[in-house]
């Protein structure tokens, strides 16, 4: 089949390289987003998908929309079978999706219908579910609501972050679009309709959302920093200054103390009470310094993270 491959970040260009690598199909033309300012400097830079389409000499599109009749003009003529959209970025109107002879399928983060939207994995990860996956469907005008393909599933470990599970739906992403697209191709694919009253929506991640409140539970609170783990990464503050929170564990008894008291400091970490329960708080990182396991700091530190004190004041 004639492909059109349309992504940005190393999600995307993880599931690139695998089509590319199958070599059974062609990918005529890649889709992705405008080159954007990154790092200090601010200096305008391609996006994954962009470097790895340019490095194999595959033609790259980056319009500000699809929107435009011209647009449309373009992927009509070339002609494609199929448009494999992941973690592209833009919307795509109901004329994109009708042009390709077989429409255009995604690779969505979840267990569809389940956490639909933007944040998939990190909305997982923070709601405690045992398992997440990787769905391929046939795109329709909802958001993620068109008939899946197929689901692979994978579990998520009390230990796991967005991180960790984001590099394992990654891998397990590649493989199962390509299966999919040869079912497309030989004509054995079977799409099964979403069941809307199981759905869930994956809201984008608030910045807001990453600072601490010590008055909820241990448990909420972990989940929280494994979900935001790498980024937006939870925070709190001690003395007017911003500590991110990293890596914690759960499970120690309740305390009378107050919410982000400090009830303990040692070379395991800062054992910290909760409105319920306690975290042993064990790598953080100061502002303009590397994330550092706690027992580090606080060989400089100590007087900050004192006994006593308390994060969130």
């Amino acid at each position: 089949m004639k492909i059109v491959f349309a992504g940005t970040p190393d999600f995307a260009a993880t599931h690139l390289r695998a089509l590319l690598d199958d070599g059974r199909h062609q990918i005529i033309a890649v889709y992705t987003q405008p080159d954007r300012p990154a790092g200090r400097g601010k200096k305008l830079t391609a996006s994954p998908v962009k470097l790895l389409a340019e490095e194999r000499g595959i033609e790259v599109y980056q319009p500000q929309t699809l929107k435009q009749p011209e647009q449309l003009a373009i992927l009509e003529q070339l002609g494609a079978d199929l448009m494999v959209v992941v973690a592209y970025g833009l919307i795509l109107p109901q004329t994109v999706l009708d042009t390709p002879r077989l429409g255009c399928i995604n690779v969505h983060g979840s267990i569809l219908p389940q956490w639909r939207g933007a944040a998939p994995i990190q909305r997982a990860v923070e709601a405690g579910d045992a398992e997440t996956g990787v769905t391929i469907m046939q795109m329709d005008a909802g958001l993620d609501t068109g008939p899946m393909l197929s689901i692979t599933r994978c579990p998520i470990g009390k230990t796991d972050t967005s991180g960790s599970i984001y590099s394992r739906l990654e891998q397990l992403g590649g493989p199962a679009l390509v299966q999919a697209i040869d079912k497309l191709n030989n004509g054995s694919a079977v799409a099964l309709a979403q069941d809307n009253s199981l759905s869930s929506y994956a809201a984008k991640i608030d910045k807001a959302e990453a600072e601490i409140n010590w008055a909820e539970s241990a448990n909420v609170i972990d989940r929280r920093i494994r979900a935001f783990n790498p980024l937006p990464c939870t925070y709190s503050k001690i003395d007017g200054q911003r500590v991110k929170i990293w890596a914690a564990f759960t499970g120690h008894a309740a305390q009378s103390q107050l919410p982000g008291e400090i009830i303990r400091a040692d070379a395991e970490g800062l054992l910290i009470s909760c409105g319920q329960g306690c975290l042993l708080v064990h790598e953080i990182q100061l502002a303009g310094k590397s994330r550092m396991a706690v027992s580090e700091i606080l060989k400089s530190r100590a007087d900050l993270f004192a006994v006593g004190r308390q994060l969130g004041q």
